[in-house]
């Protein structure tokens, strides 16, 4: 992927590894759009020079309102990245932990899925372009405490295996993205001392995008240990060592 003349739009981009990808893509020289819910966040990104477009996955008039956007003001848009997602600890012995999964599902999943709906037709349209969908370690190693979100992540894996077969020949590559742990915030730094940089991670993405072809999965190296834990027979040991965190719930106190 050339990510210097790209047209690129990030779903869920006003924080995080999202807000740091479209800040590299500009920096390279691509146009991008961010894409998220809060008012707020989006002026001060648009004062910072960025596109900007208002919206909510789990909306799907929220979803057709933000593409007839930005193909009205990008017409020659060519990468669309998944990035909206939350996580949410779950105590699966209390059933009020059902609310929190319905979220999950629906902003994970179901909004991955509306937004490639949105944007595929304007994609296969065009011949050429990118969808860059993004999972999650947790997605090929759970992490019990967050059984839903692993869930969604593992969906979404699969779903992006389908759609890169169903693409075949139209010109639209398919990547996932597939972070491990990443300390967004100094305070996520200081809880989780083992995540990975936020800096260091995306100078590790935007290398890896650049690998000719670019590959199917977008793997570094700090989560490796997660995507092939099943081949290298170190799943049911690291699935035990995560499972202690268990402790934390209220069930378990």
């Amino acid at each position: 992927m050339d990510i210097t003349n790209r047209t690129v739009f990030i779903a869920g981009a006003t924080s995080g590894i999202g807000l740091e990808l479209a800040r590299r893509f500009a920096a390279a020289g691509s146009s991008v759009v961010v894409g998220g819910r809060r008012a707020d966040l989006l002026g001060q990104l648009a004062a910072e020079g960025l596109d900007t477009v208002p919206i909510d996955v789990t909306d799907q008039d929220s979803v057709d309102r933000a593409r007839d956007a930005i193909l009205r003001s990008h017409p020659g848009l060519d990468t669309i990245v998944t990035m909206s997602g939350i996580g949410i600890p779950e105590d699966l012995r209390d059933p009020a932990h059902f609310g929190a999964a319905q979220r999950m599902i629906d902003t994970n999943l179901l909004g991955t899925i509306r937004v490639i709906d949105a944007f595929t037709p304007h994609l296969v349209g065009r011949g050429a372009g990118s969808i860059i969908t993004v999972t999650s370690g947790i997605g090929f190693l759970p992490f019990p405490v967050m059984p839903t979100y692993a869930a969604s992540k593992a969906g979404v894996h699969a779903y992006s295996e389908a759609l890169r077969a169903q693409l075949d020949g139209t010109g639209v590559e398919v990547s996932e993205l597939v972070p491990p742990a990443v300390a967004t915030t100094p305070e996520q730094a200081q809880r989780n001392p083992r995540a990975l940089d936020l800096a260091e991670f995306a100078t590790e993405v935007m290398d890896l995008l650049q690998t000719n072809p670019t590959p199917h999965e977008i793997l570094v190296e700090g989560v490796l240990m997660h995507r092939w834990a099943e081949r290298d027979g170190t799943y049911a040991d690291l699935v035990a060592q995560r499972s202690q965190a268990l402790a934390m719930l209220p069930s378990r106190q």
